[in-house]
């Protein structure tokens, strides 16, 4: 069998989303061969990497259900939320906050399958203190 194949595209690719910016994102389920696909659930979240506790905070959840409202697994679909103001991507030495868009597949043989788009919320440059970026009016 093989892994089920989900292309996403964002609509600003590549440049960083100012905070409260409407990001829109495109995604597609091309192939799915040897798998009974049941759900798509889409989502956009930051999480953070580094020292101590790892947080995840998701902004945006939508599932989808085949056959649910006469929904087809296999169109294009649309996703687009309001971004908050926070917390913005940084990639600072004891911790790192990145956003991503993230597909997960889930199948009827009991696997799920994680697709994920990384982009950059606000424009902090590595090793600025963020509270300083926002009280200087920095950020957008």
């Amino acid at each position: 069998m093989k892994r089920p194949q989900v292309t996403i595209r964002l609509s600003d690719q590549g440049q960083p989303f100012a905070a409260g910016q409407v990001l829109e994102c495109e995604y597609q389920m091309r192939s799915s061969r040897g798998y009974d696909v049941l759900a798509i659930e889409e989502s956009v979240l930051w999480y953070t990497e580094g020292k101590g506790d790892e947080d995840l905070m998701v902004h945006h959840f939508h599932r989808r259900v085949d056959g649910e409202d006469g929904q087809d697994l296999y169109s294009p679909h649309l996703l687009h939320t309001q971004l908050p103001r926070s917390p913005l991507s940084y990639a600072g030495v004891i911790v790192k906050i990145h956003w991503c868009v993230r597909i997960r597949v889930f199948v009827k043989q009991g696997k799920e399958f994680l697709y994920e788009e990384p982009f950059q919320l606000g424009d902090v440059p590595p090793g600025t203190c963020i509270d300083d970026a926002v009280e200087g009016g920095d950020l957008k």
